[in-house]
């Protein structure tokens, strides 16, 4: 399998501006995100289950999972984020997984996920990057971007890891308190550097596998 990279952070840090900009350097990005999209996809088993256990208003009208819906049930209802949970986690990882075992010309391949640490994907990467800014901070450009009431915020944060949680568990930590340019920089940094450790490991995998021929 390629050598992974899993990037995570709290609403709001930044973690699309870092994973994009990691792509013009020529990494490859696997976004959970995206495929827990994929994964209750109009037509898709799990949005048939979905809607048989929470009900038709489950679905828009188009065919895609109501997730503000969704969002309100589970945040009140905890047993019923644990059924969700239940259903996709398995199927996200599954996904993620394949993903990740795909032929890639990139030195190393990065997983973004909001969950990388709520959830057991962070067995699935070889170090792990945090991206990190005071929650304040957190506060501020959630409530810009997605136009979410200061407590809808709070509570999405509650069911994340902590700050200090998240940072007890990183291998890199980037600054995104800063300007975007500050951004770019670090992430330039910490490419050299990750680009240097797989080579590091390849060249130890090469050794290994010839003194086992040998």
């Amino acid at each position: 399998m390629n050598w992974v990279v899993g990037l995570t952070g709290g609403i709001g840090s930044g973690k699309t501006a870092a994973s994009d900009y990691l792509e013009t350097l020529g990494v490859s990005i696997i976004d959970a995100d995206k495929v827990a999209r994929s994964v209750v996809a109009p037509g898709s088993f799990a949005l048939a289950q979905i809607a048989e256990h929470f009900g038709e208003q489950s679905i828009n009208q188009d065919g895609h999972l109501n997730r503000r819906y969704l969002r309100s049930v589970i945040f009140d209802q905890p047993e019923e984020k644990d059924w969700l949970e239940a259903l996709l986690h398995p199927m996200i990882r599954s996904q993620i997984l394949m993903d990740l075992q795909a032929p890639s010309s990139s030195p190393y391949v990065v997983l973004v996920s909001p969950l990388l640490l709520e959830t057991d994907q962070w067995t699935l990467a070889d170090k792990i990057v945090i991206i990190d800014v005071p929650e304040a901070l957190q506060l501020a450009r959630s409530a810009s971007r997605d136009q979410a009431s200061i407590e809808s915020i709070q509570k999405i944060m509650s069911q994340q890891l902590s700050r200090v949680d998240r940072l007890n568990r990183a291998d890199f930590i980037i600054d995104n308190s800063q300007t975007l340019t500050e951004l770019h920089q670090q992430l330039a940094n910490l490419h050299s550097t990750l680009q240097e450790q797989t080579l590091s490991k390849t060249v130890q995998q090469l050794s290994r596998d010839t003194r086992e021929t040998d």
